[in-house]
């Protein structure tokens, strides 16, 4: 089947890592394509009436144009929740991601603060920096420990799968799988959560950002969590309030906290979490890693020729919840 493609590169948008060379790739792989390559949303406007298919972002005031399209392919895994506008919710548009293409970088990221809490590191980096001397840090013993994962999509289950790995048991909380994941021991709902993450040692976010996370880690959550635990998030900045947790750290409602995502990023310069107690934070990096663009872009030329063959799209994105 021929079918007319949109590539958008849209500056300040993920997707300026467009290949420039995918059009001419996907000529070549696929019979029928017509592949248009936009620089700028101005540029997507002509072309954008007859695409049966896009890469990118097409923002609410370009989705008017867009009357023949079937399939919007997202170049990220949890986009910014203005990418689900109510027309493309609302429309039989269906929306892919590329989910999947991080799960080891950022299952590496997550055991960092694991074995970085489990051992002290963190205590005994600020220690260093005062010159000081005092072994006595109380370490984590991982095979007695429990992990608490909220979301096992991929990479919640490659993230058990290493905790498992280092002999820890492993509870799993997500609303939409049925059977707990290969090394998961047990599996809740979210409106378990709270019984949850009381058993778990480490409590581990991984959830997109989407209607029902935003601000569901706050003070009811964290003083539900054992005073000794620590709680790690690698997920979305908006699912857990800052405030509240670096409330919960200097006041020992828990023992630390290693973030990746923040509401606000860059985090600002005085914002109080910077010196919080068991604050381990790094800024949005856990993804990063070799092999990505080469892992898009199989996933984007997989759907493309599954699109053009009539076939069922991989990572189908549930529009509503947005991922």
């Amino acid at each position: 089947m021929s079918f007319d493609l949109v590539l958008l590169r849209t500056e300040g948008k993920p997707e300026t890592y467009i290949c420039e060379g995918w059009p001419e790739d996907l000529k070549a792989e696929i019979p029928g394509i017509t592949v248009h390559f936009a620089r700028s949303p101005e540029e997507a406007r002509p072309h954008l009436t007859q695409a049966d298919a896009a890469f990118g972002w097409i923002d609410a005031d370009l989705f008017p144009l867009a009357g023949h399209l079937r399939w919007l392919a997202c170049p990220q895994v949890g986009p910014h929740p203005s990418y689900f506008h109510e027309a493309l919710v609302n429309s039989d548009v269906v929306v892919t991601n590329v989910r999947g293409i991080f799960n080891d970088h950022i299952s590496a990221h997550i055991m960092a603060y694991v074995l970085a809490f489990a051992r002290g590191l963190h205590v005994y980096r600020e220690r260093q920096l005062r010159r000081e001397w005092r072994p006595d840090y109380e370490t984590v013993y991982l095979p007695e420990s429990t992990a608490v994962i909220v979301g096992l999509g991929g990479i919640g289950v490659e993230t058990a799968r290493v905790c498992v790995a280092f002999g820890m048991t492993v509870i799993g909380v997500d609303p939409r799988i049925e059977e707990p994941p290969p090394g998961v021991a047990e599996l809740y709902r979210p409106d378990a959560m709270t019984a949850a993450v009381a058993r778990g040692d480490f409590v581990i976010v991984t959830v997109p950002q989407t209607p029902a996370t935003e601000g569901l880690f706050n003070t009811a959550l964290f003083r539900a969590m054992k005073p000794t635990a620590f709680f790690i998030n690698i997920g979305r900045g908006a699912t857990t309030d800052l405030a509240d947790l670096d409330a919960a750290l200097r006041s020992g409602v828990i023992a630390g906290a290693g973030l990746d995502v923040y509401e606000q990023e860059p985090l600002p310069q005085d914002h109080p979490l910077w010196s919080a107690p068991g604050a381990l934070l790094t800024p949005h990096v856990a993804a990063i890693g070799p092999y990505l663009d080469d892992r898009r872009r199989e996933v984007f030329f997989e759907n493309c020729r599954r699109f053009a063959a009539g076939r069922p799209l991989m990572n189908v994105v549930d529009k509503p919840n947005w991922f």
